[in-house]
């Protein structure tokens, strides 16, 4: 009895500050700026739910979420402490470390251009961007949190409480914090690499005869790199099984996890290339270190498994051949995106 007493003091505890915090916005003026996203020429528009228009509110908002650790269990993690923006906002490890210390079981992937994925995660399994956080924070080895006891953390913020009214006229809840990390990382576009500037002919921009040759063979029928790799985010968004593993192991295996497809054992979703120098680790499980060793994967013909993207077999590149890809992928590199000091905590967007 005193224990349901207890409990029982606690919920009306919550429900008072809930009632106080709902009483203080109800004069709160709403604040809307629009913010546009400026895009090159020939990139698609990404997808703006209607419920959730980008502003400027909003995305000042999703930064500070961003970086603050207050949404994970025991407030010493944050978005940021596995996406680092000089790293093409992916992290330097295999797997990035949750709370406690605990491992992730995917390797941290870049955010760069998520305004533009069709789905979310390397398996597909989330459908839109809104929705893609709230599994960081509530996975058990990454933020170990739960979305609805972060909000109640965080609804004691009078700054977060404020915004949320201001922008989503509501109280401060898991709405507001995915819709506003999700405007944040809708800001994150890198379009104005070496590459961009040379096929644009803008800036005097040039191409050095190795880096020339990489973007042939890249673009060729002998390495076939864009087969896959296509488009202006260097990615067709297909599951592919890409020859990594003979076997995959229960706990990872691809699109499987979603579809519960055979077929689809080790299929991971095709990522983008941009920024790839600096996203090392690559692949789902981070296990090979650079882009020369990837090369050499696809130059192997990689694994034996069933439902591996026949291409693979045909690959067969020659050391400087690898080395030239290489060097094309490097103008796949955009400092300003990487070097923009409104990316940074603190700084204003």
């Amino acid at each position: 009895m005193l224990q349901n007493s207890k409990y029982l003091y606690k919920n009306i505890i919550y429900i008072g500050v809930g009632l106080l915090l709902i009483l203080s916005q109800c004069n709160v003026e709403k604040k809307s700026t629009p913010f546009s996203l400026e895009l090159r020429a020939g990139w698609p528009q990404p997808t703006i739910p209607p419920n959730n228009p980008l502003t400027e509110e909003s995305i000042a908002l999703g930064k500070s979420l961003f970086f603050d650790t207050g949404l994970s269990i025991d407030s010493t993690i944050s978005c940021s402490s596995c996406h680092h923006s000089q790293h093409g906002f992916a992290d330097q490890i295999a797997f990035s470390l949750g709370v406690q210390g605990r491992l992730g079981f995917r390797n941290s992937g870049t955010l760069t251009n998520v305004a533009f994925l069709p789905y979310f995660n390397r398996d597909g399994g989330i459908k839109s961007l809104d929705l893609f956080s709230a599994v960081p924070i509530e996975d058990h080895q990454e933020m170990g949190f739960n979305l609805l006891a972060a909000s109640q953390r965080l609804s004691q913020n009078v700054h977060y409480s404020k915004a949320a009214s201001q922008i989503y006229d509501r109280p401060f809840d898991g709405f507001v914090i995915t819709r506003a990390l999700a405007s944040y990382l809708r800001t994150f576009i890198s379009d104005n690499s070496l590459y961009d500037q040379y096929i644009n002919k803008e800036n005097d921009a040039s191409f050095t005869v190795t880096q020339k040759r990489g973007m042939d063979l890249f673009f060729g029928p002998k390495a076939q790199c864009s087969s896959c790799h296509s488009g202006v985010l260097f990615s067709d968004f297909s599951f592919q099984n890409n020859g990594l593993k003979d076997t995959y192991a229960n706990k990872d295996r691809g699109r499987q996890r979603i579809t519960l497809n055979e077929d689809d054992e080790g299929k991971f979703r095709v990522a983008s290339l941009r920024n790839i120098e600096l996203t090392a680790p690559y692949m789902h499980d981070g296990s090979i270190p650079d882009l020369k060793s990837v090369l050499q994967h696809y130059s192997s013909n990689g694994s034996n498994h069933a439902v591996k993207n026949a291409i693979i077999d045909s690959i067969q590149l020659t050391a400087t051949e690898e080395d030239d890809i290489i060097e094309f992928l490097k103008t796949l590199t955009d400092m300003d995106f990487i070097e923009n000091p409104k990316y940074r905590k603190g700084a204003p967007f």
